[in-house]
């Protein structure tokens, strides 16, 4: 029985499942089938032989491999299947099929990618994320919503435009999809592949979509979509990609840039976002590291349980903005401040989702993060150990501090509201739970020894001591300046006001002066467009003319014997011909 169950892969059952929710009308039927699923699904991987591939067989000349569990592949999914469970929580109070069914299989269908043993495989399951997510925008029902929810599946067929491209040329050349590492980016469909991760990673210039769609979707979807779309992205680089060393510097770089626009931004779920951006930097440059030798895969070890964690309380920040928007509307700090009086327990989840982030000692974040921060500094990359650390620093201001200040502290709105509802509670104070077990040493059976014995190296993990006096001082040294210097900021006022207003990224360029250029295109076709094809018409007629009047049966070559004329064009003919050849050779 075991041996049967442990060939189903539990991603294929919940996007089964998730269709079905989107069918059944009964509030309480659906609402059991969202909770139940996401058991039955760990249940299932737990029973998985490790290193088996089941075979889907050949189709279409290709031979598929639904389902692979490895070390790798199998933290990834327990991470999803756990968010997922929670988002199930968080989502009891709404009646929406849609919804519910939506999130289910796009949870599903990340999982299935991550179980996925061969490309196409991961192709079909890499495209199911992209339809199914973009209704937890579309959800929303606003104008904003849907124009954003366009632009984000545009955004993500690209992906899989490219990595169907690529996995073509990685076939044509070896005759084989097995996701085997690449070695180098010479090898047929390596670039292209690469594009279509760095798309979902919303690698810097590529990011646009993360801050433009999350903060627009539903309450419960802005909570959906911070799991499982990014944290694909990072498993896929893991797995197809690790020791890259460009991935060090886009990782560094990516958790630098998105600081200054947290720091000045207003709407916090967007804060979030960016938030997301940074901390998948992280992981990013943990996997450029590499697999070779002790740090190297200390990194790999950091970038997959920095996934484990960051999947956990990314979800409870944004559980806990989702559950002020649902009661006061708005997620403006500008509009919020004063919280703490009438929705306590979502401060002080809030709170805990604020210090994991910020990687404080006894908190998830920060037996993640020391990996990676270890890793590098282990092999002696100064620059970008340096950036890490800056970026450390920018986490706890704009996460850490920010977000729970201006929200539930800060200036008082006079907004007094009811408590979240009490799933959503339970949600929260469920990831808060996981946020305090996996940070501690091991008591009773919990700690960060449980998280690192998922590891893709667990003997490395375990050899691993995050809890040693230089590790805890240097978190502790930077964690206070970084406080200290916010309450300087804010006593001399040079801190950024929370002010409504527009900040302006990279996606401007697209947005604006990108969407005139069109306009201004389409306009001048419209106006220059008639004559222009009128012209490219009498051309037309007149090349067809001429050259039927030479070769036709009835033109000037077909009359009379072998003229000087027959003969120049004969040898311009022949000399054309034998261009052709010479070229295609």
């Amino acid at each position: 029985m075991n041996a049967l169950l442990g060939q189903l892969n539990p991603g294929i059952l919940m996007i089964l499942a998730g269709l079905a929710g989107c069918l059944v009308k009964s509030r309480r039927i659906r609402q059991v089938l969202m909770l139940v699923t996401p058991i039955l699904s760990l249940v299932l991987l737990s029973v998985a032989a490790r290193g088996v591939d089941i075979s889907a067989g050949s189709i279409m000349g290709l031979d598929l491999v639904l389902y692979r569990v490895d070390s790798l592949s199998f933290i990834f999914a327990v991470a999803f299947l756990i968010a997922s469970f929670l988002n199930a929580i968080y989502a009891l109070h709404t009646d929406d099929r849609l919804q519910d069914g939506m999130a289910l299989a796009y949870a599903g269908a990340a999982i299935a990618a991550t179980l996925s043993g061969d490309l196409m495989t991961l192709f079909i399951f890499w495209e199911i994320t992209a339809v199914s997510s973009v209704f937890l925008i579309l959800r929303a029902g606003t104008k904003a919503a849907y124009q954003a929810a366009m632009r984000y599946l545009g955004v993500q067929i690209l992906s899989g435009v490219l990595l169907l491209y690529g996995l073509t040329q990685v076939y044509t050349a070896t005759g084989s999809l097995n996701l085997e590492a690449f070695t180098s980016f010479d090898q047929p469909g390596a670039k292209l592949i690469f594009a279509a991760f760095a798309i979902k990673a919303a690698f810097p210039f590529m990011h646009n979509w993360l801050q433009d769609a999350y903060p627009k979707a539903t309450v419960i979807g802005a909570v959906v979509l911070s799991a499982f779309t990014t944290k694909l992205a990072v498993y896929a680089f893991a797995r197809l990609f690790p020791g890259f060393d460009v991935l060090i510097w886009i990782g560094a770089v990516m958790t630098v840039f998105p600081v200054f626009f947290a720091v000045i931004e207003n709407d916090l779920r967007k804060v979030l976002s960016y938030s997301l951006n940074n901390q998948v930097g992280f992981m990013i440059c943990a996997i450029g590291v590499g697999t070779a030798g002790i740090g190297s895969q200390l990194a790999l070890n950091g970038a997959a349980a920095h996934a484990f964690a960051h999947i956990i309380y990314k979800g409870l920040l944004f559980m806990s903005m989702g559950a002020v928007l649902y009661r006061t509307g708005t997620t403006k700090a500008s509009e919020l401040g004063g919280l703490y009086k009438s929705m306590p327990w979502t401060t002080v989840f809030c709170i805990i989702g604020a210090m994991s982030i910020s990687a404080f000692p006894l908190f998830s974040g920060f037996v993640a993060k020391s990996m990676t921060m270890s890793a590098v500094a282990h092999e002696g990359l100064t620059v970008v150990w340096l950036m890490l650390l800056f970026a450390s620093a920018g986490v706890l201001e704009h996460s850490g501090i920010k977000i729970p200040y201006f929200t539930f502290f800060g200036h008082d709105s006079g907004k007094r509201v009811k408590e979240a509802p009490f799933n959503m509670l339970l949600a929260m104070g469920l990831a808060a739970f996981i946020c305090i077990a996996i940070g501690l040493p091991l008591v009773g059976g919990f700690g960060y020894t449980w998280l690192y014995g998922m590891l893709p190296y667990p003997d490395v993990a375990m050899a691993y001591q995050p809890f040693t006096l230089a590790h805890v001082v240097t978190q502790l040294q930077l964690l206070v300046l970084a406080i200290l210097a916010f309450m300087l900021l804010k006593r001399f006022g040079l801190y950024p006001p929370e002010r409504p207003g527009t900040i302006l990224d990279t996606d401007w360029l697209l947005r604006k002066p990108g969407y005139g250029f069109a306009k201004w295109s389409g306009t001048v076709w419209n106006k220059a467009g008639p004559a222009m094809t009128a012209v490219a018409m009498r051309l037309a007629a007149q090349t067809y003319n001429r050259l039927e009047a030479t070769f036709s049966p009835r033109g000037a070559l077909a009359r009379g014997g072998l003229t000087n004329s027959m003969a120049l064009w004969s040898a311009v003919l022949l000399g054309l011909v034998m261009l052709v050849v010479l070229l295609a050779n």
